[in-house]
C-alpha cells in the first residue's frame, strides 16, 4: 500500500472514532430523511467523509485496486476483534480446485455446535475471508454457534455460476466433515451479507432441488435477490449511500458473464417455487437500494409457508456489518443478527 493510502486510512480510522459530539455536530444541522426514515448520524458523517475524500468510485477502479480498497475500508470501520477459543483454517475441494474455509468456534471442543456456513458480500467481484473476519468472530461469539466462512471464486475471472457452485460445495463440505470440525451435522445453516445472502438463498433452493443435505436455517443480511430488477428503493437510493446504481450495474456486468440476470440462481426472488425451504431471518436496512427486493424475498418465503422473521434497521445503510467500530447502531444491529442465528439454531 502506498504511503499516501496508509496515511489516509490512518486519518479516516481516527476521524470515525472521534468523540460522538464531533461526529454528530454537522449531522445535527442537516439530518437526512428519505421515505420516512432518518439516516443514522454516524453514517451520515461517514458519507460526508467519503465524499470529501475525493476518492474515485469503486466501479472506476481496476479490479485489483477495487479489491484492495474494500479490504482497507473493512479495516477502517471494523468492530472490536473478538478472540475465540478456536479459529482454524481449512481447505476443501471445490468444483474447480481447492478453496479455503475458516472455522470460528465460540468454545473449545466438546459438545457438537450448531454452525453457520457463511458467504461474504462484495457483489461476486470483491471481498474475501479477511474482509469479513471480524464479523464472523463477532457472530460466533454472540450466537454461541460456530461460523464457517467459505471462499468462493470471484468474477470477472470466474463468472456465474462459479460462485454458486463453490457455495454449494462449501455447504456440503461442512456437513460431510461436521463432526471433525466439532459441528452438529443436523444444525448447519447458510447465510451471508449482500451477495453472500444471495448465495445462501440459492444454496437453499439447490439443496432442496438436487438432493443431499439441506440447510437447517437461512440468515440473509440485506440480500441481493433480483439483480436485474427495478424497485422504488433502487431509485430512491441510487446515489449517496455507498452502494450506488452504477456500482450495482458494474457488479452485475462482471458477475453474470453474459447470463441473463433473471436466471433464478442469480436472482433467487424470481424462482418459481419457495415451498419447503429452510426457516429464515431476513435483515434489511432503510437506506439501501436492495431494501425492497429483500422485503419481497421475505414475503415470498412467508407466502409459501416458510417460517420467516424479517427486521428492517431503518436508519442504516447497505454494508453496515462492516461498520461496527464506527457506528453504534450498526454494532447493535449485528448483535441482533447474531441473536437471530442463536434463536434459529439453538431455540
Amino acid at each position: 500500500m502506498a504511503l499516501r493510502d496508509r496515511a489516509e486510512q490512518w486519518i479516516a480510522a481516527r476521524l470515525l472514532r472521534a468523540p460522538r459530539a464531533l461526529r454528530h455536530w454537522p449531522a445535527r444541522r442537516r439530518p437526512v430523511e428519505i421515505d420516512g426514515y432518518r439516516l443514522d448520524p454516524d453514517i451520515q458523517f461517514m458519507c460526508e467523509l467519503f465524499e470529501a475524500s475525493g476518492r474515485p468510485p469503486t466501479e472506476a477502479l481496476p479490479i485489483p485496486e477495487a479489491r484492495r480498497q474494500m479490504r482497507a475500508l473493512s479495516e477502517i470501520a471494523a468492530g472490536p476483534r473478538v478472540e475465540l477459543p478456536r479459529v482454524e483454517n481449512h481447505t476443501f475441494d471445490g468444483p474447480a480446485g481447492a478453496l479455503r474455509a475458516r472455522l470460528y468456534a465460540p468454545r473449545a471442543r466438546g459438545e457438537l455446535l450448531p454452525a453457520l456456513t457463511f458467504y461474504h458480500g462484495g457483489g461476486g467481484v470483491l471481498g474475501d475471508l479477511d474482509t469479513h473476519d471480524d464479523l464472523c468472530r463477532f457472530l460466533a461469539s454472540v450466537s454461541g454457534c460456530a461460523v464457517v466462512a467459505i471462499e468462493y471464486r470471484l468474477a470477472p475471472e470466474h463468472p456465474f455460476p462459479a460462485a454458486v457452485d463453490d457455495a454449494l460445495a462449501g455447504f456440503r463440505w461442512v456437513v460431510a466433515h461436521a463432526e471433525r470440525l466439532g459441528i452438529d451435522p443436523e444444525r448447519v445453516a447458510v447465510g451471508g451479507d449482500s451477495m453472500g445472502g444471495s448465495l445462501a438463498a440459492v444454496v437453499s433452493h439447490r439443496a432442496r432441488d438436487e438432493g443431499g443435505p439441506r440447510p437447517a436455517y437461512q440468515l440473509l443480511i440485506y440480500p441481493s435477490t433480483n439483480r436485474g430488477g427495478s424497485t422504488r428503493s433502487r431509485k430512491l437510493f441510487a446515489q449517496g449511500f455507498f452502494l450506488t446504481e452504477s456500482l450495482l450495474a458494474w457488479f452485475v456486468d462482471h458477475y453474470s458473464g453474459g447470463t441473463d440476470p433473471s436466471h433464478p440462481h442469480i436472482s433467487p426472488l424470481l424462482a418459481r417455487d419457495f415451498r419447503a425451504l429452510p426457516p429464515a431471518f431476513v435483515a434489511t436496512v432503510g437506506f439501501d437500494p436492495l431494501r425492497d427486493e429483500g422485503h419481497a424475498y421475505a414475503d415470498r418465503l412467508r407466502e409459501a409457508g416458510v417460517s420467516v422473521q424479517h427486521h428492517c434497521h431503518t436508519s442504516l445503510v447497505h454494508g453496515y456489518v462492516q461498520m461496527g467500530g464506527a457506528v453504534d447502531a450498526a454494532q447493535r444491529a449485528i448483535a441482533d443478527v447474531g441473536a437471530a442465528l442463536r434463536r434459529g439454531l439453538l431455540g
